[in-house]
């Protein structure tokens, strides 16, 4: 193992989702995670390679229903730092793995809980997706075209406003833990994140620097300094000329003529500079733009797709996209010094290491199949 979470060990049960992704991230910083599998996971058929959100992890496979795969779980979570989950709020009390539980036979233990909705409110027990806490947080009204708002995938709720959340209140809660002997709960909600995530457009708008509706403001499409153009051959570049520097640039490579720079933020002007602007670009190729822009101040870059990314020379200078067993993936971020983060491991297939885990948290071969004989584990 390594990366600067080397020694934490955190039990996963398994999920989908922001769950899953906020312990691969700390997967790929060292830390050692045990995913808790479903019995019926292990008979999954197919390629696990492209479960990426697996790598790096030790998988075990058990029926929770059956009391010796429950006290198996019990005796690796009495080992662990960390514990987390993501299903709806009261499923783990019913299998007899809620907080109260843990924490009685583990003081210090980081009970890290991933819901949409969180868990309190009168919400917390209806069921939802991504488009839905962050239309409630208000992230998703201000995404889109002036005709309807538009969902960012599942980004901003799963991803940024869960599962990097999840990750960052566990670690907290870990460091509170050594320092004070004492554990807790992490009640990450994608509701609140994404919320959290909107910190600055809600201060502009309190300003009077934001106009609650889509297409008029400056990040949502409305200027015509910060947004997407269409070239002659169908590809797109993104420019995101800001600074009244990077504004008079863009105007002096585009070869726009009469332009006042002094009217850059104009709002009124803003829908007949970016006619001027899609008449440019659509004049030259992605390629050509990409060689009189790209690398200068002008903040412009090329709208690679999933395919061109990996390749582009500055993703391909950084390693941003690492190959594992033939499966382009992005690498572990961020970068350290002197502890990297890496790939430890390809994803397995759950169940792969079952009876390694039940060895190390000291059960014997009698046990392990006993415990195989009445299919409390595969």
């Amino acid at each position: 193992m390594s990366g600067p979470l080397q020694g934490v060990r955190i039990v996963e049960m398994s999920g989908l989702g922001p769950a899953p992704f906020a312990c691969m991230m700390l997967a790929d910083l060292g830390a050692e995670v045990i995913c808790v599998d479903r019995l019926s996971a292990a008979d999954a058929h197919g390629p696990v390679e492209a479960d990426i959100f697996r790598r790096g992890k030790r998988t075990m496979a058990l029926d929770l229903k059956q009391p010796s795969a429950l006290q198996a779980v019990l005796q690796l979570i009495d080992s662990a730092d960390v514990v987390v989950e993501g299903f709806r709020p009261g499923v783990m009390e019913r299998l007899g793995l809620g907080p109260d539980v843990c924490l009685s036979r583990n003081p210090r233990l980081v009970y890290g809980r991933m819901t949409g909705w969180g868990q309190s409110g009168p919400m917390a027990a209806a069921a939802g997706h991504d488009i839905n806490y962050i239309a409630l947080s208000g992230a998703l009204h201000a995404i889109g075209t002036t005709e309807q708002p538009i969902a960012p995938l599942n980004l901003v709720g799963d991803f940024g406003g869960g599962g990097m959340l999840l990750a960052v209140g566990v670690l907290s809660a870990v460091l509170s833990a050594r320092a004070t002997g004492k554990g807790q709960v992490v009640d990450a909600a994608m509701t609140d994140g994404s919320a959290l995530l909107m910190t600055m457009i809600y201060g502009w708008k309190a300003a009077g620097q934001w106009v609650d509706r889509r297409g008029v403001n400056m990040l949502d499409g409305g200027a015509h300094f910060y947004g997407t153009y269409q070239c002659s051959d169908g590809k797109w570049i993104a420019v995101g000329s800001i600074e009244p520097q990077f504004y008079a640039l863009l105007i002096e490579k585009a070869g726009l003529q009469g332009v006042d720079l002094a009217a850059q933020r104009e709002a009124a002007a803003w829908p007949q500079m970016r006619a001027r602007l899609a008449e440019v670009f659509a004049r030259r190729t992605r390629a050509q733009w990409c060689e009189l822009m790209e690398g200068s101040d002008v903040c412009f870059s090329p709208v690679l797709t999933m395919t061109e990314a990996p390749h582009h020379p500055h993703n391909a200078a950084r390693q941003t996209f690492v190959e594992v067993q033939g499966v382009t993936q992005p690498a572990p971020a961020p970068r350290f010094s002197e502890t990297p983060a890496s790939i430890d491991a390809p994803p397995a297939r759950a169940g792969a290491h079952t009876v390694d885990i039940l060895r190390s948290i000291g059960m014997g071969d009698d046990t392990i199949e006993a415990m195989r004989s009445t299919r409390a584990i595969a």
